[in-house]
């Protein structure tokens, strides 16, 4: 298994030779091994190796074993005493031998430093290595409380009962777990410790609660669908988080609090192993009965007159994009090699020190989309040009998504800080053709949903684009993941026809009935087809966002 040596070519690359973590990986064309399962262990490898590199010196693995390098030695150490399987490699291989002949002095010597650090088990030294690799947590865990399955009351009383309410973010962040906040903005939404596990909760297994980033959630809070506006589409809906989001507030929306919200959410994922995930996510958060998934199927292949999508009066666009909101995306934390006897070890600290300096352009090397597609980027020009690309793509989307003949309000939202995937798009759209014929023009933060109208962090305040001014930027809501907030980097806006954003469901539940009556002409005032679309439900379906 090339595992270890691929790991190790990558580990001990020079500084001189550039790029970061991601680069190096996602970047090698002649990888044998999984990327991802090459990423995982050097970065872990790195995380722990002020531990590694104490044990191996100690137990002066390198002094007995000459043909291992300091390199190979940690990473085959990493995963002796850490990874659940240990060594990936058959049991008489040479390099498994290496190590595994002295684990009584390995054992023993990393029980020590254990100790020394006074961590009573490997569990409380793990979270050690995650606090000094991350001293100062910026982001708590969001917790959504599924309105399909529970309520927020129920779970402050249940899952949360332990927990100490708090009256701000930052009092979060400052205990590893046991804490917790209930948001201000987004409804069922609480913030929790950054380290607080769910994996054994009866409330995370059952789907009652569901991980999900704050900023996240406001794409599907923003469009704020009620029982009157139809069907939702969710165009791109991998792997499922607003696909379920929007469910939940159309079912705590609808007319019969007894039974069954009338309208459907039309989920569309075209990626067939994402469509997979979303499927599942769907059915545990228990939104299937009314959530109709077109699995394997692409957005923009729909008909907008089909009949399918006649009652189709809201939609949600969160497409691909390079995913530079996204937390947790840093580069690998300070390499420390154990020393090899004699005059290399002088040269492992060389190496050693040098790769304490980080190449000031190493996160413009690699974009991790939201999809978790990767695409090296060697210079500005090369991510001007991928900007491009992704641009061209969420404007086709979105004015795609304008042709829908009852469609009267829309959510377009990335996780993206980029301007031009986010400010330049809205823009475009509203100066498109489509838009004009149309009649959709920005949701005006004065017309948005309570909780996002008081959000203070809003589009940017210049924009070399004609046509942008305070109106714009005011509408267009962001989230930057370094500032104090809590949230991952994202972007969203809507839009609405002719008004509708000032119209109370009653009003538009009036026009729905009067061109049902015939009483009025549809083609010759759009906003009233999207009444129609507020009655019933047909669409595609698809993936999962998040």
């Amino acid at each position: 298994m090339a595992l270890y040596h691929e790991t190790a070519g990558i580990l001990s690359e020079p500084a001189s030779h550039g790029g970061s973590l991601k680069t190096k990986v996602f970047g090698r064309k002649d990888l044998t091994s999984p990327p991802a399962q090459v990423y995982a262990l050097a970065l872990e490898t790195c995380k722990w190796s002020p531990v590694l590199k104490e044990v191996i010196d100690n137990s002066q693995l390198l002094k007995d074993e000459k043909k291992l390098t300091p390199v190979l030695a940690l990473l085959l150490v990493h995963d002796f005493l850490l990874a659940k399987k240990g060594i990936a490699l058959p049991s008489s291989h040479g390099l498994r031998l290496s190590v595994e002949r002295h684990k009584a002095r390995i054992a023993s010597d990393f029980t020590r430093s254990r100790l020394r650090r006074k961590c009573s088990t490997v569990d409380a030294l793990r979270e050690q290595v995650e606090l000094s690799n991350n001293p100062s947590p910026v982001h708590p865990r969001w917790v959504r409380v599924n309105a399909l399955k529970s309520s927020l009351q129920e779970q402050l009383e249940t899952t949360f009962a332990s927990f100490e309410r708090v009256a701000t973010i930052q009092e979060v962040l400052v205990r590893a777990t046991d804490r917790l906040y209930v948001d201000e903005h987004i409804p069922n939404l609480v913030a929790v410790s950054p380290r607080t596990d769910f994996s054994k909760s009866q409330a995370y297994k059952s789907g009652a609660i569901i991980l999900q980033d704050k900023a996240s959630c406001f794409p599907a809070y923003l469009l704020d669908p009620s029982p009157d506006d139809g069907d939702v589409i969710d165009s791109c809906a991998a792997p499922g988080n607003k696909t379920t989001h929007l469910a939940a507030v159309i079912y705590s929306r609808r007319a019969d609090q007894a039974g069954r919200p009338a309208q459907q959410v039309i989920a569309f994922e075209k990626d067939q192993t994402r469509a997979k995930t979303l499927e599942k996510m769907v059915r545990l958060a228990g939104s299937h009965d009314f959530t109709s998934l077109n699995l394997g199927h692409d957005f923009l292949r729909t008909d907008p007159d089909s009949e399918l999508y006649k009652n189709v009066g809201a939609l949600l666009l969160d497409p691909s994009c390079s995913g530079s909101g996204i937390v947790g995306r840093d580069d690998m934390p300070e390499l420390h090699l154990p020393g090899k006897p004699e005059a290399a070890g002088k040269k492992a600290a060389q190496d050693s020190r040098k790769r304490k300096r980080k190449d000031p352009e190493s996160e413009a090397n690699v974009l991790v989309d939201d999809d978790g597609n990767t695409t090296v980027v060697g210079s500005e020009k090369d991510l001007q040009a991928r900007l491009k690309a992704l641009s061209s793509f969420q404007l086709t989307l979105l004015l795609h998504a304008f042709k829908f003949p009852s469609a009267q309000r829309i959510t377009y939202s990335t996780c993206s800080v980029h301007a031009e995937e986010n400010e330049n798009v809205v823009l475009q759209a509203l100066r498109s053709d489509i838009a004009q014929e149309r009649g959709w023009q920005i949701l005006r933060r004065e017309d948005q949903v309570e909780g996002m109208k008081s959000w203070p962090v809003r589009g940017l305040a210049e924009n070399p684009a004609p046509g942008y001014d305070k109106t714009i930027a005011d509408a267009c809501i962001r989230a930057y993941k370094d500032d104090g907030r809590g949230v991952m980097g994202f972007f969203v806006a809507a839009f609405v026809r002719d008004g509708a954003a000032v119209q109370s469901p009653t009003s538009r539940r009036r026009r729905s009935h009067m061109a049902a009556d015939g009483t009025v002409n549809d083609s010759a005032h759009p906003e009233n087809k999207a009444d129609l679309s507020d009655k019933d439900s047909d669409d595609e379906w698809s993936g999962f966002d998040d």
